[in-house]
């Protein structure tokens, strides 16, 4: 989880809890990022967690049977969460605060409903309700909550599943089953209502002697032995009544009603129960009761494989369905065989009981995994996850483990087929949605036009309820494998994995799991040599480097003294083409001409300044940050220099890496230098001027000398700013970027470390810092306006000396009176020196130097401050190298000091 998600998260946290003050997010961002352990379930944790919360619980016998219906639906994160919750039912601090939260929350929502709601009260009745009435209350009462809470009928859910492929895969239509199989519910094989008779049979034969209503039943089946019994006027032995009673239970085993024992109508995925005559003999009933159970598992089996088997529910459910209608076929067998041993009148009630006892334990565990799948509408990975747990909980059941592997290896070959084509060749052909990854269109195009455009992470995703339990440890590099191979394909490359083996599901993860790391390893290889030899990524990025962190400084010189006139202009007068006419001939008489990448760097004049772009790629999603990358360009117009910056053409694939998110950061940076080299140059303009008017006596101009002061104050100012940029910052972090890149296994690692090297240029250049940028972007306006101030008054004073020896040259002396040479000079110059004192009296530029002097004195003690306080308490000892540099005599030394022992009085009061 990158740092913005976290502080997105954050954020959301204590918006929801309502918490105000404090840090903020900011406070909580690196304790997260130091703390936090990746969570492994266990059975063991699980259970504990689930113990801890159940006795915490005020009613644990709620709380459990919870758990256990989301458990039958094979919730992933269940466990997780109910872990979270132990925890926090451990931390009594916590706990208070959200119960104390939880409270006011709950009172400030009653108070707001009380406030604009009408509150109603039931009227009062001298009759209470009496039994029956209360009965039927609850009556109705339960049959709406059972409604609510009832299934979707198998034709709407194959409806809704059927839209949804079709939207995903308009050109792939669903192929369905004609309707007359789903007309025909005699096809299904499970238990049919049948029409009630018209009338009582026995009314119609209450008049036949016992020898005609032998011959009668023999004749008509319809004529129940309940009904003969009443007839012969007493019960059947009891070897008769277990004649009938097995011949019942055979028909009812394979899912046809019998004559004494009928099956009720299910609702929904309830299980299946039956109606047993109530004048059978006791003791075979209590046979019959224990063998109808297999008739209810036979009867969910088949629901759940006629239903499942649709085309609708995937490859994975497919696979499953017919893996049980062979072992349903078994089944089949076994009774077909109980049959004719009950023809030959060798089938007793006990014998049936004895034979079907050894297939009771199969039906089960089928009847379990069916009722588990159909409660958790478990399709694809989901579905293999719950067949793994199965297989495992049953260790030590060496029968039922062998059976729920053979379902799990069965159900599982489509999806490793799916599987294996995307890690040995990057392909995804998923036409049912049931593979962990599930691919997007994105246009790959847009990663160079769109900043917020996350086409990496976007393109192919991870779905992490279709990860099957037994691959959760390799879902990232499945992800990547595929993803780094359909890098390749789509350059048009073809790539096949040449250790490819298929993969089957076992119990040894090891098997599947180095077979996925072989693949994994040749896709990291074959991009990243695709990328750093045949693409030369790394030529790329020093190209980038050259222009962007202004590495080439005779391309900037000739460049910056080519465009100063064009750059002075507001941007909307700038002509592009002009800019990238003097761009290409800087290019060719510098070093830069070597580069063979010159030709795609190009010019971009922003619609916004630098800080309004560095809140744009702060952008977390909140509230405040979406307004802020809705707004519109500033009003305000921008200069050239304001506007101006580099872009650089990048192509697929290499655009991965050089995405657009990373060129607007080598923006920002290159705007922030390219501003303090502007900067610097008026400052050394300042300088040459003030190199000219020394040779003026300006005797009573003690402004001067401070002047000069505050320009050299300000030129070291920003030459070490630059300095401690260029060579303390992005030099060295550059190297190390270079030697990690050189010891990257595959492209994720390379995108790592490219942008964390951005990250930390960004931070130790202080333009993540809104606080330290604000006071530096103020100097930098102290800076400018005091160059202009110092700009004009050489100015007027280089026009008043001209047009006084213009006077003079008009007006020249008589022979007489022309002194010598080296006299004359100096009443010209004292002349000048009493105009141009004459000058700044009258305009007050004694008060206005001071002026500079006072406010840039406190910007810069501000900014030392500040950096003192970060570089100490945020461990940020990067940043202290600049407080060494600009007060490397001591200068402010005493005033830092006076300001921290302010600081901690407020503090201490």
């Amino acid at each position: 989880m990158s740092e913005f998600r976290i502080h997105h998260d954050v954020n959301e946290l204590l918006s929801l809890l309502q918490v105000r003050g404090g840090d903020g997010a900011e406070g909580y961002i690196d304790l997260l990022q130091k703390h936090r352990t990746p969570y492994v379930t266990t059975t063991v944790s699980a259970h504990s967690a689930k113990v801890k919360l159940a006795e915490f619980s005020k009613t644990p016998e709620d709380f459990l049977r919870k758990y256990d219906e989301l458990k039958s639906k094979n919730l992933r994160s269940l466990d997780p969460l109910v872990y979270l919750l132990s925890k926090l039912c451990e931390d009594k601090e916590t706990l208070q605060f959200l119960q104390q939260n939880a409270k006011e929350r709950s009172e400030s929502s009653a108070n707001a409903n009380s406030a604009t709601t009408t509150s109603y009260s039931l009227p009062q009745t001298s009759t209470k309700m009496s039994m029956q009435e209360l009965d039927e209350l609850r009556k109705k009462l339960g049959n709406v909550t059972a409604s609510s809470n009832a299934p979707l009928p198998a034709e709407v859910t194959r409806k809704m599943l059927r839209d949804k492929h079709n939207k995903k895969n308009p050109t792939q239509p669903n192929p369905v089953f004609p309707n007359w199989v789903y007309d025909r519910p005699a096809l299904i094989g499970d238990f049919m209502t049948s029409p009630a008779p018209a009338a009582d049979p026995a009314a119609a034969i209450g008049v036949q002697t016992g020898s005609s209503l032998l011959n009668l039943c023999c004749v008509s089946p319809h004529i129940s032995k309940s009904c003969l019994r009443v007839l012969c006027s007493g019960t059947l032995p009891l070897s008769a009544q277990e004649q009938f009673v097995v011949e019942d239970l055979l028909f009812v085993l394979i899912g046809v009603d019998g004559r004494d024992i009928t099956a009720q109508p299910v609702l929904g995925r309830q299980n299946r129960s039956f109606i047993v005559d109530t004048t059978l003999d006791m003791s075979v009933k209590e046979l019959v009761n224990r063998i109808l159970p297999v008739a209810s598992y036979y009867s969910t089996i088949t629901r759940f494989i006629e239903e499942k088997s649709s085309f609708e529910y995937g490859q994975v459910n497919h696979a499953l369905t017919a893996a049980m209608r062979t072992l349903m076929k078994e089944y089949l067998i076994l009774v077909t065989q109980l049959e004719h041993l009950q023809r030959q009148g060798l089938l007793s009630l006990q014998k049936l009981w004895f034979y079907i006892q050894p297939t009771m334990r199969t039906m089960e565990i089928l009847a379990s995994i069916a009722s588990s799948l159909d409660k958790g509408d478990c399709m694809g990975g989901s579905t293999l996850s719950l067949l793994h747990d199965r297989t495992f909980n049953y260790t030590g059941d060496s029968q039922a483990q062998e059976l729920c592997l053979y379902l799990t290896k069965a159900a599982s070959v489509p999806y490793f087929e799916i599987l294996e084509k995307w890690i040995y060749r990057g392909i995804i052909k998923d036409p049912y949605s049931e593979f962990m990854v599930e691919e997007h269109e994105l246009q790959k195009e847009k990663i160079q036009e769109d900043y917020n455009d996350k086409y990496w992470d976007q393109r192919y995703t991870i779905v992490q309820h279709r990860i099957p339990s037994f691959l959760q440890k390799m879902a990232d590099k499945i992800l990547s494998t595929g993803k780094y191979l359909n890098v390749v394909r789509e350059c048009g490359r073809d790539v096949t994995c040449p250790d490819a083996k298929e993969v089957l599901y076992t119990l040894k993860e090891r098997a599947y799991v180095e077979q996925i790391e072989k693949a994994y390893n040749y896709a990291s290889k074959v991009l990243l040599d695709f990328l750093m030899e045949e693409k030369e990524l790394v030529s790329r990025l020093r190209s980038i480097k050259h222009y962007f962190l202004m590495d080439k400084g005779d391309f900037f010189v000739h460049f910056m003294d080519l465009t100063e006139e064009e750059l002075k202009k507001p941007v909307d007068d700038i002509v592009p083409p002009r800019l990238e006419a003097l761009l290409e001939l800087a290019l060719r008489m510098s070093t830069a001409n070597t580069d063979p990448f010159k030709d795609d760097l190009k010019i971009d004049l922003m619609p916004h300044d630098v800080i309004t772009q560095l809140l744009r790629v702060l952008a977390i999603e909140t509230k405040q940050e979406k307004a802020i990358i809705n707004a519109e360009p500033t009003d305000v117009a921008l200069s050239g220099l304001e506007a101006f910056s580099f872009d650089y053409i990048v192509k697929w694939p290499l655009s991965l890496i050089i995405n657009r998110k990373a060129l607007t950061r080598y923006q920002m940076l290159f705007r922030h230098m390219f501003f303090c080299k502007h900067v610097e140059r008026l400052l050394c303009n300042v300088w040459i001027s003030n190199k000219d008017s020394k040779q003026y006596s300006l005797s009573s101009a003690k402004w001067f000398a401070a002047a000069f002061a505050l320009r050299q104050r300000m030129l070291n100012f920003v030459q070490n700013i630059q300095y401690y940029m260029m060579f303390e910052v992005m030099e060295p972090t550059w190297h190390v970027m270079e030697n990690n890149l050189k010891t990257a296994s595959n492209i994720d690692d390379v995108l790592c470390h490219h942008t964390s090297f951005l990250d930390n240029c960004l931070k130790d250049c202080m333009l993540t810092n809104p606080e330290l940028l604000r006071i530096f972007s103020k100097l930098m306006s102290v800076c400018l306006m005091f160059t202009s101030c110092m700009q004009r008054f050489t100015q007027s004073v280089r026009l008043e000396r001209l047009s006084q020896e213009q006077d003079m040259m008009d007006a020249p002396p008589a022979q007489s009176e022309q002194p010598d040479e080296p006299e004359k000079k100096k009443p010209t110059a004292k002349l000048l020196a009493e105009h141009a004192d004459g000058v700044q009296s009258d305009a007050g530029f004694e008060a206005t130097i001071g002026k500079f002097d006072s406010n840039f004195s406190l910007l810069l003690l501000d900014l030392l401050d500040k950096l003192s306080i970060y570089s100490t308490n945020d461990c940020e000892h990067s940043m202290i190298s600049i407080i060494y540099r600009l007060d490397f005599n001591g200068f402010y030394t005493e005033r830092l000091e006076r300001m921290a022992v302010e600081r901690n009085q407020k503090a201490a009061a």
